[in-house]
């Protein structure tokens, strides 16, 4: 029997495959000149494949044992806050003349920070 994180990473893999396929579409659509109200749509075909890493996650969460989904909530505890503590100083230095930042910048710092939270959980384990 496989390992469930070996179902994750095919799982993740898979979603993470067709979302950039998918961004790579949307970004190229939107480059065209197009009515606006298309634009809408087109901008956010990408949040189609990223509602399935929810999915992704939670299964995941779901088939691994009790000591694992401790092990994953404190890594994501970690990522949540640590991305809330950032995104919430830099908005702080935003008011002080910082330049402004795409929300774009938000899930890849909060999957910096889960990883980080993951490392950190696997050191306090080991």
């Amino acid at each position: 029997m496989r390992s469930p994180y070996h179902r994750y990473g095919v799982e993740l893999a898979i979603t993470m495959t067709v979302y950039g396929i998918v961004v790579f579409v949307s970004a190229s659509l939107l480059n065209l000149s197009l009515p606006s109200l298309l634009r809408i749509p087109i901008a956010l075909m990408p949040m189609i494949p990223a509602g399935f890493f929810l999915i992704v996650v939670v299964r995941l969460l779901r088939r691994v044992d009790e000591f694992h989904r401790k092990f994953h909530l404190e890594a994501l505890g970690f990522g949540f806050t640590g991305t809330a503590v950032l995104t919430f100083t830099y908005g702080w230095l935003q008011l002080a003349g910082f330049p402004q930042v795409s929300w774009l910048f938000v899930w890849p710092l909060m999957a910096i920070m889960w990883g980080i939270g993951l490392a950190w959980s696997a050191w306090r384990y080991r």
